[in-house]
């Protein structure tokens, strides 16, 4: 049975401990002497098998399946638009510098990314670099960095690089930007949430000045990527990316009730820095992936509890907000929605839309009735016989108005 927010976890000794399958971090600068990796390439990891009856080889390849069945739905002019123009073309001299700078950051301890020249890095690089010519009123955020590179572990650049796409304008848009309007809408839908699920937890932050700022954007603009074990994080992705975004406020709202649920550890972070703290030091074996995801899933918060407060909160914000208006119309709950939403995209946008149409043509005028054919006694034979023989005798043409089974050739 999920434990519900606000109940003790209670996880079982035989789960393993994937801690060591950290995500991106930009403290580390690289690897310490060669060891073996683990099953999700990570140097130095646990190897750990996946279960009975279930290769690392399959799982891994029904996750990319189905990540670029929940968010690519390119067509071939686009894919012609990746290799000739985004691909192939030189990026700006200023984001290239900036990219270059931390792309050693996204995941040092994994064996594509260890090697400034390996195809991990360079793939990488390409992607980050493609999107900024993509899109260059919005440039190249930093936490891109490593959720390109989680696409880019499962994903060949190209398709790496559209799913990239579809996570910044579909999924989260408004999170990439210069002005990050949609992040900061989402931090106060996350507090008011927050106030109403676990008030304790919210009032304890409130006294010690923790803002949601101060936290929130590592969570969900690196979609978790360098704050839990990478297996958490995969299971994360495919709820995220099958749901949308209310798994994420989920995910936090779970991580808040683990790090601060109790008497004792508010009594144990008595100011900002030990609360914050306690954000980062969450045991790892109450971050495992199935006791976490069980009580993520039971979270009671539905989409429609979720645009519901989202509504309220664009209501209250400040009018002279600088940067433009948050527009959380634009993100769509899901591969399913989005899905749709292309479709019915794509149909109004068509020159050719296949639509049905019914035509009303004006009645005919009355014909005479057509007189029976004399067809009894004949025969298929017959009539083949008949039509490579010599013309067959009878009314002229001028008295038969239609051509009748005798005359049709076979």
């Amino acid at each position: 049975m999920a434990q519900t927010l606000g109940e003790d976890l209670v996880l079982s000794s035989e789960l393993q401990d994937d801690s060591s399958s950290l995500g991106s971090d930009s403290e580390l600068s690289g690897p310490g002497p060669y060891r073996q990796a683990d099953r999700y390439g990570f140097i130095g990891g646990n190897s750990a098998e996946l279960g009975p009856g279930q290769p690392s080889a399959d799982l891994i390849r029904q996750r990319e399946m189905k990540w670029v069945e929940m968010t690519s739905h390119w067509e071939k002019t686009m894919s012609r638009r990746y290799k000739k123009e985004l691909a192939a073309a030189p990026g700006d001299p200023q984001w290239m510098e900036t990219i270059g700078r931390d792309l050693h950051r996204q995941f040092p301890l994994h064996e594509m990314f260890v090697s400034p020249q390996g195809h991990g890095q360079q793939g990488l690089l390409q992607i980050l670099k493609a999107y900024t010519l993509y899109r260059p009123e919005q440039g190249y955020c930093q936490a891109q960095g490593p959720v390109a590179a989680v696409l880019l572990m499962h994903l060949p650049p190209e398709e790496a690089f559209w799913c990239l796409v579809q996570i910044c304008e579909v999924y989260l848009p408004g999170y990439y930007g210069p002005h990050m309007e949609a992040v900061q809408l989402d931090a106060e839908v996350f507090m008011a949430l927050l106030r109403r699920l676990l008030p304790r937890v919210y009032q304890h932050l409130q006294q010690v000045g923790v803002g949601p700022l101060l936290y929130l954007p590592e969570w969900f603009l690196c979609l978790f990527t360098r704050s839990l074990p990478f297996p958490t994080v995969l299971r994360i992705w495919d709820a995220f990316l099958s749901e949308g975004a209310k798994v994420l406020f989920r995910v936090g709202l779970t991580l808040m009730r683990l790090a601060l649920g109790t008497v004792e550890q508010r009594a144990a972070c008595p100011g900002l820095l030990e609360t914050l703290g306690a954000l980062r030091a969450i045991p790892p074996t109450q971050l495992q992936e199935e006791a976490f995801m069980s009580q993520v899933h039971s979270v009671a918060l539905s989409e429609r509890d979720l645009q519901r407060e989202i509504r309220i909160q664009l209501a209250q914000l400040p009018k002279s907000s600088p940067g433009p208006a948050p527009l959380p119309q634009a993100r769509l709950p899901g591969a399913q929605a989005i899905f749709e939403s292309q479709q019915l995209a794509r149909i109004r946008g068509s020159t050719k839309p296949e639509i049905p149409r019914i035509v009303v043509q004006p009645p005919e005028e009355p014909r005479p009735p057509r007189r029976k054919p004399q067809t009894r006694g004949k025969t298929f034979h017959g009539l083949l016989t008949r039509a490579r023989g010599p013309p067959i005798e009878g009314p002229s043409r001028s008295h038969r108005g239609s051509t009748s089974f005798l005359d049709t050739r076979f």
